[in-house]
């Protein structure tokens, strides 16, 4: 199919507003802006919240649609700390997953990587480790000797890596962001920030990669046979429902920041933080997003499936099948239950008529206010008539009289 769906993203914000409005969250209404594409203008985001924060930027994205919830100074350019990790992972799960290395692999460990302080697992020079255990002590433990190993391993070099990290941020359209390594350390750096907003969206991109869930919610694990033990720097992974990671970091100059993803009712939020006076703070802020955005939306989703037949003129066929793409939007949770579906299909198209041509359209409603819709589709090619089939259609239709 030539989509997978189509959603009115210039439309969305006003629309959702609206159902908040008449569904009691009107107080929420301006905290509301529609992200469902790939690169989203960064003046989209509305900084307003119907609540405050003790940090100095926050976000929270559904990480599905892309859709940003809430947002506080949310393309504000800010030290990150160990939040960098983010694209760091999202680099090497992208190298992982095109095949270039394997988990099982064993990487031996440079002088320079061992060479790492702040967060670490004491990793040595010339020791052997799997990719899958530098994958885990990075994003568990936040390790900047497991990290700059992982980025030497995908780029030769960390001074290569870090240019794949900001060619990876200019790709993803984050304005905000420029990296100067792959750990977050900010001792020596001068430009090394990003923003609340570029930080969602990278959590957004590597959740694209879901085996990095299975480490990121473990809250307790081992290295080295059992020897070293990891724990995770994310108390939420232990404390909150349905918490599935993602990456946590402080620096003096950064603060207390957090990236925290949870799933809950077929939904996955990222309520990322940036900037809060202490780990505590910055964790109940984290919580604080997490309940809003679990309370207050919810996920619509539906299959795609068959639509019937079109009529076809000027071809051969008298008609073709058409079909429709699943389709999903973020909605107020009030609007649970409540979305209707029309299938709206013109009498007849003319030929010719190939497979996966837009034919038509399914709307989706609350209320009679649109909140999406998706293409129907033809399923099958109709090509315009030949001379040589007509001629036969009237010879038989002579014979037929």
């Amino acid at each position: 199919m030539k989509h997978i769906s189509r959603i009115v993203s210039a439309a969305l914000s006003l629309i959702l507003a609206a159902l908040c409005a008449s569904s009691g969250f009107a107080d929420d209404a301006s905290a509301i802006a529609a992200a469902p594409e790939e690169s989203v203008p960064v003046a989209s985001i509305v900084d307003n919240a119907p609540f405050d924060l003790d940090c100095r930027s926050a976000v929270l994205m559904e990480l599905s649609t892309g859709t940003v919830l809430y947002a506080k100074n949310a393309n504000a350019a800010l030290p990150p700390a160990s939040v960098t990790k983010i694209m760091t992972l999202l680099l090497t799960m992208e190298a992982l997953d095109e095949g270039r290395f394997a988990l099982g692999d064993v990487v031996q460990v440079s002088d320079y990587a061992s060479s790492m302080g702040g967060s670490q697992v004491f990793l040595k020079e010339g020791e052997e480790i799997t990719v899958e255990d530098l994958i885990k002590s990075t994003v568990i433990a936040s390790a900047n000797d497991a990290a700059v190993a992982l980025a030497e391993l995908v780029a030769g070099s960390e001074g290569s890596f870090v240019a794949k990290m900001n060619e990876r941020a200019a790709e993803l359209a984050l304005e905000s962001t420029h990296f100067e390594n792959p750990t977050g350390l900010d001792d020596d750096v001068t430009n090394h920030v990003t923003s609340a907003y570029d930080i969602a969206v990278m959590t957004r991109e590597l959740s694209r990669h879901p085996k990095i869930f299975e480490y990121s919610s473990i809250w307790m694990d081992s290295i080295r046979g059992g020897e070293f033990t990891l724990t995770n720097t994310n108390r939420l992974v232990r404390f909150y429902k349905g918490a599935t990671g993602l990456k946590t970091g402080s620096t003096d100059a950064a603060l207390f920041c957090v990236s925290a993803t949870a799933a809950r009712d077929d939904m996955h939020l990222c309520a990322v933080i940036m900037g809060a006076p202490t780990r505590d703070v910055r964790n109940a802020a984290a919580k604080t997003l997490l309940d809003w955005g679990f309370a207050n939306f919810c996920i619509y989703r539906a299959d795609g499936n068959s639509s019937g037949d079109v009529a076809v003129t000027g071809s051969a066929r008298e008609s073709v099948p058409t079909i429709y793409a699943p389709f999903e939007v973020l909605l107020p949770s009030s609007s649970r239950g409540r979305v209707e579906q029309t299938i709206e299909l013109p009498q007849s198209v003319a030929a010719p008529v190939a497979a996966g041509d837009d034919v038509g359209k399914v709307v989706y409603s609350v209320d009679g206010s649109v909140v999406g819709e998706t293409p129907v589709e033809a399923a099958e090619d109709a090509p315009r008539i030949t001379f040589k089939e007509l001629f036969v259609r009237v010879i038989a239709a002579m014979f037929l009289r």
